[in-house]
């Protein structure tokens, strides 16, 4: 346990924000769930609907810095290829 007033404050500040980075992250894998799920069951107008919105969450999370702007990048590259590839089909 911290005993100085500095560090004190320093843990009540790195547990807020591991909450709220946690909730950030935790939205976002929902999301890639949810658009996996329309993409295992064939569903490609729903699927292409869903696809921004899912990217604008992965986008916002990267933004925050709670993912690397790499991951993220990596992560709506796969998303749209999965999408594309049961449009195309």
């Amino acid at each position: 346990m911290p005993n100085h007033k500095d560090a004190i404050k320093r843990l009540r500040q790195s547990k807020d924000r591991r909450n709220r980075n946690r909730h950030y992250r935790t939205k976002m894998r929902g999301q890639i769930k949810a658009l996996n799920a329309l993409i295992e069951t064939g569903d490609a107008d729903a699927a292409k609907a869903m696809l921004p919105k899912t990217v604008s969450e992965i986008q916002r999370v990267a933004q925050k810095g709670i993912i690397h702007s790499r991951q993220a990048a990596r992560r709506v590259s796969r998303l749209s290829l999965a999408v594309n590839a049961i449009q195309k089909s």
